[in-house]
C-alpha cells in the first residue's frame, strides 16, 4: 500500500493583538476602537473569501455542495468576540464563516474546499466537514439539525471534566423544528449544561420561508418547555450580536444552564451553489443588501466615527483580498490526497 502523503504546511495568519478587556457589564453594545475595526476586519476576510469560493466553484474547483455564508458574517463574528480558550464552537453545513472567525487558516480551508490535502480534513471532508481541535472547531455538518446533539454532548464534556467552557451550538431555522433538538434541550435543561444554541434564522430553509414551515415564528421561545431563556437579536448588526452573546454566554458558564439566541439574519446567495433562489424576490434580496447590509453598517459607523478614513478602509480590503487570492492560489496547487488516506481516520484505537 502506498504510504500516506505528508500534509503540506499550511501557514497560519498573523496573531492579531489581543483586544483590551472590556469594562461594560453583559449586553452592553458599546466599543472600542480597536474592537470596531476587529470586527470589520473580520467580517470582511468571511466576506471576500466567500465569494472567492463561489468562483472557484463556478470554474468547476470546488467538488459537491457549497453554501456560502455571505450576508450573516455579523452573527459568527459578534458571538465569536466573547469566547474564552477552549470555548467549542460546532455548525451545520453552512460553516466557512465559522472557521474563519474561529482562527482557522484561509489556506487550508480552501484547500478542503477543493479537496487537497493541505485542507483541514485532508481533502477528505470537503466543504461541509472540516475540524480544528487546536481552535475548538467540532465541524461543520451536512445532516441537518445533527450538530445540535453533538454541541450538547461538548457541553457535557464541559461540565463533567469541570471545565468553566461553553458550547457555541448554531443551527438554522430550517432545523429548529426537528425532535433530536427538542431531546438535545430537555437534557441540556435538565442537566443545566453550559450551551449557547444559537438559530440563524435566514428566514429560508432551502427554499421555504420560515412562515410556511414553522407554526410559530419565533424560535427563541422553543425552549420554554424546558425553562430554557430566550432572545431575538438582530443578527445584521455586530454589537448587537455581540451584546447578547455576551450575556447569554455568561449564563452558560455560570451553570445557570443554557439559553437560546435567534438571529435574525439573511442569506445573499441561494441554500447552495445549486440553488437559483427564486422563491424570493430581487427587490427583497436587494433592500437587505442596501438597507441592512452588516459590513456596510460599521464601515459607516467607522466612517461617521472619524475611527478610520477612506484610505484606511480601502488599504484593509486590499490586505483581505491577497489573503484570500493566496489562499486559492494554495488549494490548487496543493496535492492531491494519496488514496492511502481512505484508510485513515476512520477508527480510534482503545
Amino acid at each position: 500500500m502506498a504510504k500516506p502523503a505528508v500534509k503540506p504546511k499550511v501557514e497560519s495568519l498573523p496573531v492579531k493583538s489581543k483586544l483590551p478587556p472590556k469594562s461594560s457589564g453583559p449586553g452592553d453594545n458599546s466599543a472600542s476602537a480597536e474592537e470596531l475595526k476587529s470586527y470589520y476586519r473580520d467580517m470582511l476576510l468571511i466576506r471576500r473569501f466567500e465569494e472567492r469560493a463561489g468562483q472557484l466553484y463556478g470554474m468547476g474547483l470546488i467538488g459537491g455542495f457549497c453554501h456560502l455564508y455571505i450576508g450573516q458574517e455579523a452573527v459568527v463574528v459578534g458571538m465569536q468576540a466573547n469566547v474564552r480558550d477552549k470555548d467549542a464552537v460546532i455548525t451545520s453545513y453552512r460553516d466557512h464563516g465559522h472557521m474563519l472567525a474561529c482562527g482557522m487558516d484561509p489556506k487550508g480551508v480552501m484547500a478542503e474546499l477543493t479537496g487537497r490535502s493541505g485542507g483541514y480534513s485532508k481533502g477528505k471532508g470537503g466543504s461541509m466537514h472540516m475540524f480544528s481541535r487546536e481552535k475548538s472547531f467540532y465541524g461543520g455538518h451536512g445532516i441537518v439539525g445533527a450538530q445540535v446533539p453533538i454541541g450538547t454532548g461538548l457541553a457535557f464534556a464541559h461540565k463533567y471534566n469541570g471545565a468553566k467552557n461553553v458550547s457555541l451550538t448554531y443551527f438554522g431555522d430550517g432545523s429548529a423544528n426537528q425532535g433530536q433538538v427538542y431531546e438535545a434541550m430537555n437534557m441540556a435543561a435538565l442537566w443545566k449544561l453550559p450551551v449557547v444554541y444559537i438559530i440563524e434564522n435566514n428566514h429560508y430553509g432551502m427554499g421555504t420561508s420560515v412562515e410556511r414551515a414553522s407554526a410559530t415564528t419565533e424560535l427563541y421561545r422553543h425552549g420554554e418547555a424546558f425553562g430554557i431563556p430566550g432572545e431575538r437579536v438582530d443578527g445584521m448588526d455586530v454589537l448587537a450580536v455581540r451584546a447578547a452573546g455576551e450575556k447569554a454566554i455568561e449564563h452558560a458558564r455560570s451553570g445557570a444552564g443554557p439559553y437560546i439566541l435567534e438571529m435574525q439574519t439573511y442569506r445573499y446567495r441561494g441554500h447552495s451553489m445549486s440553488d437559483p433562489a427564486k422563491y424570493r424576490t430581487k427587490e427583497e434580496v436587494d433592500k437587505y443588501r442596501n438597507e441592512r447590509d452588516p459590513i456596510d453598517h460599521l464601515r459607516k459607523r467607522l466612517l461617521d466615527g472619524k475611527i478610520v478614513d477612506e484610505a484606511a478602509l480601502k488599504a484593509i480590503d486590499t490586505e483581505l483580498r491577497k489573503i484570500v487570492n493566496d489562499a486559492a492560489e494554495f488549494s490548487q496547487h496543493s496535492p492531491e490526497p494519496d488514496p492511502a488516506e481512505l484508510w485513515t481516520d476512520i477508527l480510534v484505537g482503545a
